[in-house]
């Protein structure tokens, strides 16, 4: 029971955090809760949009102990390592261990979303999802953030470019 509360009490912290952030930069975003799937097909039918419309908030890690970056990568997508890697002008970049995201932006992944980040991160934004409204993780279990991508793009000065393959290209 004490670790329920406890983490109710973490999502709503986290949650509160997502909310006075987008407030603070003038971006409107609308928080639903959000049924487990067991599929992007289904998360994406439970929320009436297609997968290309649920972006994935991937931080990422670069050189050094303290480098990150956000990427943004549209959920029929995969990120695309080599692109990035030749945007931002590494040899290499990695995804951190589930403590080090947690830490260096204060969300358990599957919940990371720039907004309300303990720390401000670099965003990279794939090019797919300029012009669309797009759901992704609102900081806690359960929840869904959906927000226009081209507000989101500008209150954060993301970068745009073609940073994602398509998920086929990927697994063959």
């Amino acid at each position: 029971m004490t670790e329920h509360l406890e983490a109710a009490a973490s999502d709503d912290a986290a949650l509160r955090r997502v909310r006075e952030a987008a407030a603070a930069r003038g971006l409107e975003i609308d928080i639903r809760v959000s049924p487990r799937a067991s599929s992007l097909e289904e998360a994406a039918a439970l929320r009436g949009i297609t997968p290309a419309d649920i972006v994935k908030t991937l931080v990422v890690k670069g050189r050094g102990d303290d480098a990150y970056l956000f990427a943004l990568i549209p959920g029929d997508r995969s990120i695309s390592w080599p692109k990035l890697r030749q945007l931002i002008g590494v040899n290499k970049l990695r995804l951190p261990d589930p403590e080090l995201a947690l830490a260096a932006t204060g969300y358990e992944r599957g919940t990371i979303v720039p907004i309300g980040s303990t720390r401000e991160w670099p965003v990279y934004a794939d090019e797919r999802i300029v012009g669309r409204r797009v759901s992704m993780g609102a900081g806690a279990h359960g929840y869904t953030l959906l927000v226009d991508a081209d507000a989101l793009i500008t209150a954060y000065g993301a970068t745009i470019a073609d940073i994602s393959d398509p998920i086929d290209a990927i697994r063959t």
